[in-house]
């Protein structure tokens, strides 16, 4: 693989895209890994790459959340240490564990997402209607998507919003700035493991970072500005469009033989 100005050029706009995408529903990751995989760079390397510029894009919009008081640390303490125990113990064991049965599984759940956001009525904050305990919450959805995320990825954004929407009883704007957090921490507790495996291509990875940083701080500020009415189209399309792509990618010979 030759790193060229073009090349950079390239990956630092897509990442910006990314991050800007992120911010508002996740899914980044299907621009980021096609890019990274069409420059030449080989997939395990391409996934702890793009969990390397991920990682200070999550960070971008949590931090514009937490200074506008969207959402507090404090209240996600508990949340923090699942998902990141999770994520870790999730990327460890995904370079040793062959994950076609997990990949399989994907399509489904983001279609799932998708018809969700598609069907469930407008979002409002419920006081009579309380969300599940904190400490269930961050025990059982922290840990099990932050595994999710550290294993695999796809949709970890969308999968964090609607259960913080579902189980938690937020509005999206509300939900959407948690799981930036949470996704943060999943992000960067994958990244430390992949970095002791040696495996990310850091010049990539911290050009990507730059665009994927001033893209998730636009995206950011979407979220506050537009609120559910831009946020709901944003998860519908990503979701199906990443059950889509995994759809094609696994079943490309059977779809191809119908045509």
């Amino acid at each position: 693989m030759e790193v060229t100005f073009e090349v950079l050029a390239f990956l630092f706009f897509v990442a910006g895209i990314a991050g800007f995408i992120d911010a508002m529903a996740g899914g980044g990751g299907l621009l980021v890994l096609p890019a990274l995989l069409s420059v030449g760079v080989p997939p395990t390397q391409a996934l702890a790459t793009n969990k390397l510029q991920g990682t200070f894009g999550s960070f971008s919009a949590s931090w514009y959340f937490i200074r506008n008081g969207i959402v507090s640390i404090k209240e996600l303490k508990l949340a923090i240490v699942c998902t990141f125990i999770g994520s870790a113990i999730g990327a460890e064991l995904v370079q040793h564990i062959d994950a076609n049965v997990l990949t399989s599984l994907i399509p489904i759940l983001l279609i799932a997402i998708s018809l969700y956001f598609l069907l469930a009525p407008k979002t409002e904050a419920q006081d009579d209607k309380p969300g599940m305990a904190t400490n269930l919450f961050a025990f059982s959805v922290g840990t099990s998507i932050g595994f999710y995320d550290g294993f695999f990825g796809p949709g970890t954004g969308s999968l964090f919003t609607v259960c913080f929407v579902a189980l938690g009883g937020f509005t999206l704007v509300q939900a959407t700035a948690r799981t930036k957090v949470l996704n943060f921490t999943s992000n960067f507790a994958a990244l430390l493991f992949f970095i002791f495996a040696g495996l990310p291509v850091w010049e990539l990875g911290l050009v990507m970072a730059v665009g994927g940083f001033i893209g998730a701080q636009l995206g950011a500020k979407a979220v506050i500005g537009k609120g559910q009415k831009f946020i709901r189209p944003m998860v519908i399309t990503m979701s199906m469009l990443m059950a889509l792509k995994l759809l094609w990618e696994q079943h490309q010979e059977w779809l191809l033989s119908l045509l």
